[in-house]
Formats: C-alpha cells, structure tokens, sequence
C-alpha cells in the first residue's frame, strides 16, 4: 500500500467517528444563553416561550458547530 493511501485510509476514518465536539459546545451553549435572555426579557409567565427561544438556539448553536467543523474543524 503506498503512503499516500494510507494517509486517506487515516483521514475517512477519523472524519466518521460521530458528531464533533464543537457541535455540543454549540447545541449547550447557545440553548442556555437563548434561555438565559428570554429569562431576562419576556415575562415570567411565558415560560413556554424559554424553552421555545432555548431550543431555537438550541439548533442554531449546532448548526453554526458544524459549520465551524466543516470550515476549522474540531475545537479540541
């Protein structure tokens, strides 16, 4: 096998090994601060509409993670 197929070989298989670190970072991360603000300016009583604002950012952290990934890859 040359050198140049085993480097390949190394590559597809460490690509493949499950979602990235950086997409959690992203789903937690931007969950909690979406939740955090809605705390702090929508009404107490809307509290259904947290964790609609948290789940939203929810997707959008891990949307921007993988786009991170793809772009930097993995942030550790």
């Amino acid at each position: 096998m040359s050198r140049s197929s085993k480097l390949a070989n190394a590559k597809s298989k460490h690509a493949s090994s499950g979602v990235p670190f950086v997409v959690f970072v992203g789903l937690f991360g931007l969950g909690l601060i979406g939740y955090v603000i809605s705390q702090m300016f929508l009404p107490v009583e809307a509290h259904s509409l947290h964790w609609l604002v948290a789940l939203i950012g929810a997707i959008v952290g891990g949307l921007l993670g993988w786009l991170w990934y793809h772009w930097r890859g993995d942030i550790i």
